[in-house]
């Protein structure tokens, strides 16, 4: 039974002791019937209010019980699930109950634990074997190099888990039964799936060797990133231009340290010293159509440049949208010390407040 849920004939004191119960969690009751059907929610204050109004520890919470509550349903479009999530966030709801067309309880939802609920197959690529980071990656796969005592990969796999993406698979080749032994327990609630490549698939080829329906859309990135991209923004940008791909890109500016002539024929008409230019790179982070990855087959070998080139030659829409925060692309051994100084960082800040 969900320590959350307690029948509606349960009295005051029962509801107190449960909540009692709950010291450390989210504070909420979740009321239902004989048939699982949510009649609503009790907390603290809701009886701390009944009392103050004459009702006894031995009286039914149907005394107290809140019926005026927030949910999502089974059926609701991916935007109306999001914005109700974001509306009970501001209402300071913090267990979001999903109701069946029946109203009976699907799931209860941690807002604690979840910033949002995107409607997205994930799938993480780490069959690569980290040559640049050699001899740490010798005898460990480069997504599983610990920064800060846990795994590259772990810190992904909790952004996903953040996002509320529960169909996650990640692709191995390199040192594969390391990281299936990682993933053979649940990770931040997420039963995470692997699938393995026996030849090199290229960095998108091996999504092809993950089920999907023709309808849809999946994230695809790196799983040896470390990064704080709003996946939800970018989700909401993809559905916003109707976009076929979705690249997550960063700023990247080249300063030339010379002097750059600007020509015509052979007279120089322009000469502008040591000129900065600013382009947006590739993050190594998709949003694609299930359509535009149906297009892979499992026995050739693709880069994800490849199959983004050859979408824009058939017109389909190709959209970007820029990180605004941290991402490092650890493949090198001054990225990794980066990574690791960064999130000691990080950490510091947090225990000291």
């Amino acid at each position: 039974m969900n320590r959350h849920i307690i029948h509606q004939y349960a009295t005051i004191i029962e509801a107190l002791r449960r909540l009692n119960e709950l010291s450390g969690d989210v504070m909420t009751l979740i009321v239902t019937d004989e048939s699982n059907r949510m009649l609503g929610t009790v907390t603290d204050g809701d009886i701390r209010r009944g009392l103050l109004n004459g009702v006894t520890p031995a009286d039914l919470i149907d005394r107290v019980i809140h019926t005026g509550f927030m949910a999502i349903h089974t059926g609701q479009k991916p935007l109306e699930r999001i914005n109700t999530l974001r509306q009970a966030r501001k209402k300071g709801i913090a267990l979001l109950p999903e109701l069946r067309p029946d109203g009976t309880i699907n799931r209860l939802i941690n807002l604690n634990r979840t910033d949002t609920l995107l409607p997205l197959t994930a799938i993480l690529m780490a069959g690569g074997q980290g040559e640049r980071l050699r001899p740490l990656t010798l005898t460990t796969p480069k997504p599983l190099l610990e920064i800060d005592g846990r795994p590259i990969i772990d810190y992904n796999i909790e952004r996903l888990a953040r996002a509320g993406i529960t169909d996650v698979w990640v692709t191995v080749r390199y040192l594969a039964s390391q990281i299936k032994d990682y993933f053979a327990t649940p990770r931040h609630g997420l039963r995470v799936k692997c699938v393995e490549e026996t030849t090199p698939l290229g960095t998108i080829g091996s999504a092809a060797l993950v089920p999907r329906t023709l309808q849809g859309d999946t994230l695809v990135m790196n799983s040896d990133l470390l990064t704080t991209v709003n996946l939800e923004e970018m989700y909401l940008r993809h559905i916003e231009e109707n976009a076929d791909i979705t690249i997550a890109a960063i700023p990247y500016t080249v300063s030339v340290p010379y002097a750059i002539l600007s020509t015509e024929g052979t007279k120089v008409t322009a000469l502008e010293e040591k000129p900065t230019y600013s382009h947006m790179a590739n993050a190594g982070i998709y949003i694609f159509s299930n359509r535009v990855l149906s297009a892979l087959s499992p026995d050739e070998h693709t880069d994800a440049t490849e199959l983004i080139e050859a979408a824009m030659n058939q017109q389909m829409t190709v959209t970007y949208y820029p990180i605004n925060g941290t991402w490092i692309d650890i493949g090198s051994p001054a990225d990794f010390r980066h990574a690791r100084e960064l999130m000691r960082h990080h950490h510091s800040l947090n225990s000291s407040k």
